[in-house]
């Protein structure tokens, strides 16, 4: 047979049932003439009969057989119908599905690419934190404020610890922080001086390698960060490489163990730093020379740390034999020989051995102010600790002197030369106390500008705690307010700054 398509089998199969049902029409009508035919021969008639029965009954099975394929034929258009639909719908999900493809992918673009913003960004946050860490970090870790025990923290500002705690006599100094510096662990400063450059020139050939520089940056960054389970194992694998490669007596080994003994020293484990730090000096003494600024800086920092134990009696030959050292290589006039005074005072401060005390300060006094000018935050910061030697003397008076000398110097840099009409606030609050009205003289709102100041605002409460054991409570208030509204303001500045706020 040839083969047909759908439409010819139907074609067909229609025109078939029109001829099955001519021929059953044809069949019915003969089989009703045979059934009126009356003569004696009824056998013949009733075979044939019969013979147009069966052939009725092939006839209507075949016309049943052509409805079943009509039937299927239906049944295939629609399940084609369903098919042609199910296509369409197909190819509308494997468009959409094309799409959606593009949008992930471009969509997978812009996370890749924020992805990339994000990680620069912060890797510049890691380095801003890092870079704010290491100011507050690598600050001088010679200073006297470092060098209180450890169950609390010495000020350089007048401070309730002396002999007559508990009389209210001042606030201690805020913001000054303790840790370790380039200068205190034998590394080189930049520093345009002639006696440096020929201190320089002396420790030239013992310079500290590159790579120590790098790692004393990664261990002050994990110690700012509190993360000492990173820090002294950084530390001590480096120290054992060192001993390896460069021996056990090399300077720096020397430089290890100081970068592990004052991170040991801010986890308070002192002993075990003062260990480290004798050690560190025996090598440096060998290899470098008993007049050495590294040994200079090893001695200062056993200062401290005995200091920080309360050891003043101990710790006070080291530091007057790192003043000797510095002195003879920096010369008498350079900064650190000033820090090294400033620690001296306050180990004999500590010893109630108060002349020593005062010729000290005012010795390191005289050289920040040839050196680094009259405004150098520490001019400001040795005055307050002179101040707080007066204190305990219980001279009030020689401390307010020094007091008033620290605001007065501050409103002259932020507001100009003193006159009538511009005073320091100190005198303003003297003439509230005079005329005992609070509302009569106004404070100059800018004054805030100079408590922003850490040692100016302690400076501000610790004359406000004379006034007070003067029995002046109307100035003290006047100098406490402007001091708590000024903090008020940057709380609420830095919260600005945080949110996003005005």
């Amino acid at each position: 047979m040839i083969a047909m398509n759908q439409d010819e089998i139907i074609a067909n199969t229609k025109t078939v049932i029109q001829g099955l049902e001519q021929l059953k029409n044809e069949h019915n009508s003969i089989l009703d003439g045979l059934s009126s035919v009356q003569d004696a021969n009824n056998s013949v008639v009733d075979e044939k009969a019969t013979f147009l029965r069966r052939k009725l009954e092939s006839l209507e099975l075949g016309l049943g057989e052509a409805q079943v394929i009509m039937a299927l034929a239906a049944h295939i258009q629609q399940v084609e119908a369903e098919k042609q639909k199910l296509r369409t719908q197909v190819r509308r999900l494997c468009q959409e599905n094309a799409w959606l493809r593009d949008e992930l992918a471009n969509t997978q673009q812009k996370l890749r690419s924020s992805e990339q913003v994000v990680a620069q960004l912060e890797e510049e946050k890691k380095h801003l934190e890092f870079m704010n860490s290491l100011k507050k970090y690598d600050s001088d870790s010679g200073d006297c404020d470092t060098m209180s025990p450890s169950k609390g923290r010495e000020s350089t500002g007048a401070t309730d610890g002396s002999a007559n705690a508990g009389e209210g006599e001042s606030t201690p100094v805020e913001g000054l922080s303790k840790s370790v510096s380039d200068a205190d662990l034998g590394f080189p400063e930049d520093d345009n001086s002639q006696d440096h450059q020929q201190s320089q020139q002396q420790i030239s050939g013992n310079e500290i390698p590159t790579r120590l520089k790098t790692l004393h940056n990664l261990v002050i960054q994990y110690a700012s960060q509190g993360r000492y389970e990173v820090a002294v194992p950084l530390c001590k694998q480096a120290l054992e490489d060192l001993k390896k490669t460069s021996g056990a007596n090399h300077p720096d080994v020397a430089t290890m163990l100081n970068i592990l003994a004052l991170v040991y020293r801010d986890q308070n484990k002192f002993r075990d730093a003062a260990d480290l730090l004798n050690e560190a000096l025996e090598i440096r003494e060998k290899t470098l020379g008993e007049n050495h600024p590294a040994v200079a800086a090893t001695l200062n920092n056993l200062a401290v740390l005995y200091g920080k134990r309360g050891k003043y009696r101990e710790a006070e030959p080291l530091c007057k034999r790192a003043l000797q050292i510095r002195e003879r290589v920096l010369g008498s006039d350079h900064p650190d020989v000033a820090k090294q005074y400033n620690n001296l005072a306050f180990l004999c401060q500590n010893q109630s051995k108060y002349d020593e005390v005062e010729q000290y300060y005012l010795r390191a006094l005289q050289i920040y102010e040839k050196a680094l000018g009259p405004d150098d935050p520490n001019v400001a910061k040795t005055k307050n600790s002179l101040a707080s030697a007066y204190l305990k003397q219980r001279k009030y008076k020689e401390a307010e002197i020094l007091y008033k000398e620290v605001l007065t110097r501050a409103h002259e840099r932020c507001f100009g030369p003193t006159d009538s009409e511009n005073k320091p606030i100190w005198e303003l609050a003297e003439r509230r106390e005079l005329d005992k009205d609070t509302d009569g003289i106004a404070i100059d709102p800018r004054y805030k500008e100079t408590v922003d100041n850490a040692i100016v605002a302690a400076t501000l409460e610790n004359l406000g705690a004379i006034y007070r054991k003067q029995g002046k409570f109307e100035a003290a208030e006047t100098l406490e307010d402007v001091v708590l509204r000024a903090r008020k303001e940057r709380q609420v500045r830095n919260l600005n700054r945080r949110t996003g706020g005005p």
